[in-house]
């Protein structure tokens, strides 16, 4: 195991948080479950049928985690009359109508959707925090956080991340043995300063999560004016509000990605810069680039991708690829509980 994981874990095992997994009929997930009950990681609540998970699942041993039914679940008016209060007044933009016209109807509502089920849980305190997405969409993840979890008090924007961790025999672009790519999950085309926002968020997520001295690189084709570009004048403009409200972090852009990570590029396209050749915040300039870019990271540079990574929700929700592999969730797991 890395470094970094390693620690990530060891502070997670002192917290003793609660986490919600929603999607009990993902063979991955009641892996991840029974292996982050075992060392102690988090106590895990898993949703779904007990005994139709440990039909599908019998090499799994589930001792120390709750497996609990919504059908069956004493809470589950409460978390419907919650819901239902949460949603009043919010109409339906296909029908016109309502949302849930009866608490009936938001009864039907969170049954139908566990991960829903788990915001309500966390919206309740009965939970710390929900990784899911195993098996649904990010949209489907992200969805109730935003309707019933809401950003937490002065974020401008929930964004995402990913904590990319090197492979085991390193890598020479990487001294801190991992990156933070963001935003890689939610944002299409942000603005200067949604990126702007993106990067300090990423930036105490460095310091909070990953233990790093964040190094923030806005990421561009140009680097400090080779190109010229409204695309490059939006990260430009990002980064210089960056600056001011961020005084303190180390940052940088507009950068090339080999100006950002390698320190030979860096000398000759952005000398005296403090960041420029060993950045470890990447900030994307959109959604398809950190996209791209995490898979390439992923994919062809053996790195592990965990994520995305929440950011700017009231309480910890996070989503997960669904290309995700059980070590993937049980870390994210583990992130969630420090966030």
């Amino acid at each position: 195991m890395s470094k970094v994981l390693d620690e990530i874990f060891s502070k997670a095992k002192l917290l003793g948080k609660t986490i919600v997994l929603p999607e009990g009929e993902d063979k991955r997930v009641v892996e991840a479950a029974s292996i982050a009950a075992k060392k102690g990681i988090a106590k895990i609540v898993l949703l779904g049928n007990e005994a139709d998970i440990k039909s599908a699942n019998p090499d799994v041993d589930l001792t120390g985690v709750t497996v609990l039914d919504p059908v069956n679940d004493a809470n589950c008016d409460k978390y419907a009359e919650l819901l239902f209060k949460l949603r009043q007044g919010k109409i339906n933009k296909k029908t016109g109508l309502p949302e849930f016209a009866e608490v009936s109807d938001a009864k039907k509502a969170v049954l139908k959707d566990y991960t829903m089920y788990g915001a309500l849980m966390i919206k309740s305190g009965d939970v710390y925090g929900m990784v899911s997405g195993a098996c649904h969409s990010t949209a489907n993840t992200l969805r109730p956080g935003l309707q019933v979890i809401k950003t937490k008090p002065g974020t401008k924007l929930v964004s995402c991340y990913f904590l990319m961790v090197a492979p085991e025999s390193g890598n020479k672009y990487c001294n801190d043995g991992c990156f933070i790519f963001a935003d890689c999950g939610l944002n299409q085309n942000p603005t200067s300063e949604e990126l702007a926002y993106i990067a300090q968020s990423s930036a105490e997520s460095a310091i909070n999560i990953a233990g790093l001295d964040p190094k923030v690189a806005f990421l561009s084709h140009s680097s400090k004016g080779s190109a010229k570009h409204a695309d490059i004048d939006k990260v430009v403009a990002a980064f210089n509000l960056f600056k001011e409200i961020a005084p303190d972090v180390k940052a940088e852009g507009e950068l090339q990605l080999d100006s950002a990570i390698v320190p030979e590029v860096a000398a000759s396209k952005a000398p005296g810069s403090l960041v420029a050749g060993q950045a470890n915040v990447l900030i994307f300039p959109d959604l398809d680039a950190g996209n791209i870019g995490y898979k390439l990271v992923e994919r062809l540079g053996g790195f592990q991708a965990i994520g995305p990574i929440c950011q700017g929700f009231d309480k910890p929700i996070n989503d997960l690829s669904r290309g995700c592999h059980t070590e993937d969730i049980v870390a994210t797991i583990a992130i969630t509980c420090l966030q």
